[in-house]
């Protein structure tokens, strides 16, 4: 590395710091998936299509996020790397692969950093209008959204332990509201105590008729899109203590605890609405469950408070997403040897220069959106449907690393009858971008060029300028291997 150029250069780390437990890699995970923020719209439309058996679409989600997980912990425990699935397919695909598929988890984690920002004004403002305080009307959205990106950019240039505690206490504090306004909904409706005469059954098991796999596949969609993040904890390769047995226990809890928060969560929702026609049909057209919910079970402050921790969810996904994005986009520039002030390190190990980047490309997505006219739920959807369909193909690119690395480089580095998990983890990742791409209509069906675009940009990139391919190879290696 070259000299610093000044004093304040010479005074930042010339590493990220090492000083993360696998607690602080879970909860970077935790936050970037935002179980509280997830729940409060997915399980709505898991509800449109499969009913009182709303529940199967994320029973099914967990399955195939296990499947897609088992390629990340495995290649987890040979590589470290901030750079993610950047530096995972890099070392099993090569390089250029490598640099396309960094490219696309960037441009995932800024895209659904911009649209949980939008998200959290959505949020925030029910609280203000709940509370008499503001009006809660789309043209205030913008505001809101700014004041929370602000908030995130300062917090962003703390240590990082200190944002992964933030992160946590986060996503407790709202899990434990929603956990319990689930428990009372499922005591009330067994003691026969629903608000609307609900009681328990186990029809929330139950599919209506004449329901098919391509039904409950695309229902599933939702479950999956809910685990969007999972993979945060392989970004802290570098910054984790010995992160080879760490980060893979990290995804492996993340897995665990948010899948269980996920079943209480989707199980009290469809129990509180009710499985009878009625209440599939209030469900299902759902624009606050949370809301609903607590007002017919606990109370109306209580509803309040939970549109307010699913704001703060939010904000936590925001926080994950721009530090996550941040340290992906710093190991490609780092490694693609970019010198300046957009590799540079605060003192306290944060990457400052790619924190702004990703900040200022969020405040650019949200005030073009604004500009023109879109009201704050269908911009929220717009940029988490960007976001999605970038990270699946990120998801897709590292399984098939996973598969080649583990079963096809010389000596397998896993038992052979495991191959079948990652063909099984590619089949649900391929069928999940064809629901997000294949018959959509209006601006979505424009989305998937817009990801076409950045793989071709990059791939333009890496092979045009001489050297890069082998600069990446020779600095994932150096990094992937280091503890």
């Amino acid at each position: 590395m070259s000299a610093p150029a000044n004093g304040n250069q010479a005074a930042a780390p010339e590493r990220l710091r090492r000083e993360l437990k696998v607690t602080d890699a879970a909860a970077f995970s935790v936050g970037l998936i935002g179980p509280v923020g997830a729940m409060a719209l997915l399980g709505v439309g898991a509800a449109g299509l499969l009913g009182e058996g709303a529940t199967w679409a994320f029973v099914f989600a967990i399955l195939g996020v296990s499947l897609v997980g088992y390629g990340f912990v495995k290649l987890s425990q040979h590589i470290s790397h901030t750079g993610s699935v950047y530096a995972l397919v890099g070392r099993t695909l090569g390089p250029r692969a490598g640099f396309v598929a960094g490219a696309a988890l960037f441009t995932a984690y800024a895209t659904i950093g911009t649209g949980s920002t939008i998200e959290i004004a959505l949020f925030f403002n029910k609280v203000l209008g709940q509370l008499g305080l503001a009006g809660a009307g789309a043209s205030e959205w913008i505001w809101t959204a700014l004041v929370a990106l602000v908030l995130v950019v300062a917090l962003s240039l703390s240590e990082i332990r200190v944002i992964t505690r933030i992160l946590l206490i986060c996503e407790l504090a709202g899990a434990a509201l929603v956990g319990l306004l689930s428990i009372v909904i499922i005591v009330r409706v067994a003691a026969g105590h629903g608000p609307h005469g609900q009681t328990f059954s186990w029809n929330f098991l139950h599919l209506p008729a004449g329901t098919g796999v391509g039904t409950i596949a695309g229902a599933a969609v939702f479950g999956f899109l809910a685990f969007a993040g999972f993979e945060g904890a392989a970004s802290l390769g570098e910054e984790t203590m010995n992160p080879k047995r760490e980060i893979p226990r990290a995804l492996k809890i993340t897995i665990v605890v948010v899948g269980a928060f996920f079943l209480l969560a989707i199980v009290g929702q469809a129990l509180g609405y009710g499985t009878g026609p009625a209440g599939v049909k209030a469900f299902s057209a759902a624009e606050d469950p949370y809301g609903d919910l607590a007002g017919q079970y606990l109370g109306s402050a209580m509803g309040v408070l939970l549109n307010l921790v699913a704001s703060v969810s939010l904000f936590a996904i925001t926080l994950g997403t721009v530090n996550g994005a941040a340290r992906v986009g710093y190991a490609l520039i780092r490694d693609a040897g970019v010198p300046g002030p957009v590799v540079r390190l605060t003192k306290r190990g944060a990457p400052v220069g790619t924190i702004v980047v990703t900040s200022l490309l969020i405040l650019c997505f949200a005030v073009g959106q604004r500009l023109a006219g879109t009201g704050v739920l269908d911009a929220t959807f717009y940029w988490l449907t960007i976001g999605t369909i970038s990270l699946l193909v990120a998801y897709a690119m590292a399984t098939v690393g996973a598969f080649r690395f583990l079963f096809l480089s010389g000596r397998p580095n896993a038992p052979r009858w495991q191959a079948v998990v990652p063909v099984l983890a590619l089949a649900f990742i391929a069928y999940t971008i064809f629901k997000n791409v294949v018959g959509v209509s209006g601006p979505y069906r424009f989305f998937p060029y817009i990801i076409l675009a950045v793989l071709l940009v990059a791939t333009v990139v890496v092979a045009a300028v001489p050297g890069l391919a082998d600069r990446v190879r020779t600095r994932i290696a150096d990094q992937g291997d280091s503890e």
